[in-house]
């Protein structure tokens, strides 16, 4: 399931670039994008302490996002943001890896691949 998220992920952040766009303007998935970036936020925080051996894994996906939509300015903090809220959420929340903290990681994969769906499937090219 995982690696099928990180699939979408990355096919999702590369059809949606468009350079041609202006720098700080919204684009209409912005929001969806914010809420993929605090998913990832909370994934790195989530799987880290449920001891998945991931590493950088889920701060590289954002990363990947971040650098395939080439924001800048106000488009890039709020992103930044998004994934800062999320991991700061969980990790006001969990100390270590609980039953609940193994749902809420499964719980985030779902939304983020239908996030990630629906916006492939909306905006890809």
């Amino acid at each position: 399931m995982i690696k099928a998220f990180l699939a979408v992920v990355i096919l999702m952040s590369a059809g949606l670039a468009t350079p041609a766009r202006a720098q700080d303007a919204a684009a209409p998935f912005d929001g969806d994008l914010q809420r993929l970036a605090e998913i990832l936020g909370a994934l790195h925080y989530l799987r880290g302490i449920c001891g998945s051996n991931e590493g950088a894994k889920w701060r590289n996906e954002m990363q990947a996002l971040v650098d395939a939509e080439t924001p800048s300015g106000a488009r890039r903090a709020r992103m930044v943001a998004g994934f800062n809220r999320g991991y700061q959420g969980f990790e006001q929340t969990y100390r270590t890896c609980t039953p609940a903290a193994i749902i809420a990681i499964s719980r985030n994969i779902e939304e983020g691949l239908k996030i990630s769906r629906d916006l492939t499937a909306r905006y890809a090219n």
